[in-house]
């Protein structure tokens, strides 16, 4: 309003006058509701762009996705530099490739000086070993092909009543065109070097000379799997009977839709199944009367088990307090003394190692216990300056005993890392396959997985246990055990 026309208003008297400023304070209050309103609009629009900039600061190294999964933003997993040259530094014993005893040695070939550094040629006669000759082995494959038996039944016309009887093939050569040997390393090649149907198909005709097609690899590995179904139960059962495991679930593909792979570990055995979701009845189902302690990370999916027999994975506790070190205000102070924490726990645990003075390490564990307990239930409170790791506190100190159960029992550790690294070639797998096809196909594959894993686990040669399997069941005979 300009000076001329409040003038105008002062003019027409007190009564216009009253009317001018009430309106004015009508519209004043309008303003300032409106203004309260866009402000707490303003910081719920703040705080959400807050938490979106911190859902996409999430990697690999603050969260539990795979570091496959995280974005181009996200710093790289690389440590910094050591100020050392590359390769082995000075002072290193050097580590060559040992020589085979000569029991092992398929071929001696001797290789004689022809004349002396002196000018002197020598004569056959001279040539007679001083000492201890330089010895150089080389492995050399021979020349691979396959071995083709051509198994006849030959047909015989009876005096008596002048009919032909035809001899039988024995059941395990009519089962299949293919021996135990090259079907074992059919399936090796799939399974856990996880090279295509078609790959394979090519290697067999480029290394063994082989005719075989992409259905014959599906059938042979159809068959490998058939044949692991008992030592896979067995093997079920000797993990639930352990008194500690491992557990972790991914995610799986039947035909593009969404299917979750569990796997339970202890330190020789793996068990793999595949299911419909991520969900605590398959949890349940797995574990069935187990009463071994678990060890995982705090998916929901485990709160059916009783905290006494649950150690939580401190590595994924470790990247949640990362996550929230790297938020604002009181929140950083929350990752920060976690942080500091997972130090000290994850030291007192390398002593441990070495030392196996468990009493130590209890003695290590109750003192992180009192740094970071107080510091939990301070953001577990409902002050709103807490609303951001107050969930997170809330979790963990409802877990709390869960923390430390590898303090006090044997064969425990603070980590799931064995179940993670186990899981690594199944999900690997999946990725270059695509996952299964069929629900038939997930119990094959699970029990080729799981045959493959403790394999490795126990440094156990996957092709020669297939082998043995295989011929079991050519013989009619029990297939071994994964013992």
């Amino acid at each position: 309003m300009e000076r001329r026309e409040a003038e105008a208003i002062y003019e027409q008297g007190r009564d216009a006058v009253i009317e001018v400023l009430l309106a004015l304070s009508a519209q004043n209050a309008r303003l300032e509701a409106q203004v309260e309103r866009l402000t707490a609009k303003v910081a719920r629009q703040d705080e959400r762009i807050a938490t979106l900039e911190r859902q996409l600061g999430r990697s690999s190294r603050n969260s539990s996705q795979p570091p496959s999964a995280d974005p181009p933003s996200a710093p790289p997993r690389t440590k910094g530099p050591s100020g050392r040259k590359p390769g082995a530094q000075p002072g290193h014993e050097g580590k060559g490739r040992p020589l085979l005893p000569a029991w092992a040695v398929d071929e001696f070939v001797d290789h004689w000086p022809r004349a002396c550094d002196c000018g002197h040629v020598f004569s056959v006669g001279e040539l007679v070993a001083d000492g201890e000759p330089a010895r150089r082995q080389v492995e050399e494959l021979p020349p691979i092909t396959v071995c083709v038996t051509e198994h006849r039944c030959q047909r015989v016309r009876c005096p008596g009543c002048g009919r032909r009887a035809s001899g039988v093939l024995p059941a395990g050569i009519a089962r299949s065109a293919f021996g135990p040997r090259y079907q074992a390393a059919i399936a090796v090649l799939s399974v856990r070097n996880r090279i295509s149907r078609r790959d394979v198909v090519e290697l067999c005709e480029q290394l063994f000379g082989s005719r075989i097609s992409t259905g014959a690899v599906d059938a042979i590995l159809a068959r490998c799997a058939d044949a692991l179904e008992e030592p896979c139960e067995h093997l079920l059962t000797r993990v639930r009977s352990a008194p500690a495991v491992n557990m972790d679930e991914t995610g799986w593909r039947l035909r593009g839709g969404q299917r979750a792979l569990w796997g339970m570990f202890t330190e020789r055995h793996a068990v793999l199944r595949i299911a419909a979701d991520r969900h605590e009845d398959h949890a349940k189902q797995l574990l069935a009367s187990s009463e071994a302690i678990v060890t995982s990370d705090r998916w929901w999916a485990y709160g059916h088990l009783p905290v006494k027999r649950r150690q939580i994975c401190w590595s994924h506790l470790q990247r949640d307090f990362a996550f929230h070190a790297e938020g604002r205000g009181i929140e950083r102070e929350l990752g920060q003394a976690g942080l500091a924490v997972c130090e000290e726990l994850f030291w007192a645990w390398e002593i441990f190692q070495h030392t196996g003075d468990r009493a130590e390490l209890q003695r290590r564990v109750r003192v992180l216990q009192r740094q970071l307990k107080p510091v939990l239930r301070e953001h577990a409170s409902k002050k709103i300056r807490y609303r951001q790791g107050r969930r997170f506190a809330r979790n963990v100190l409802k877990v709390w005993p869960a923390l430390w159960t590898f303090a006090k029992t044997p064969g425990v550790q603070p980590t799931n890392n064995h179940a993670e690294r186990a899981l690594r070639g199944a999900v690997i797998y999946r990725k270059l396959s695509l996952g299964s096809q069929s629900t038939a196909g997930e119990r094959r594959i699970a029990r080729l997985l799981s045959a493959h894993t403790t394999c490795r686990l126990q440094r156990r040669s996957l092709h020669a246990y297939l082998i043995d399997v295989l011929t079991a069941q050519a013989t009619g005979c029990p297939a071994p055990l994964l013992a």
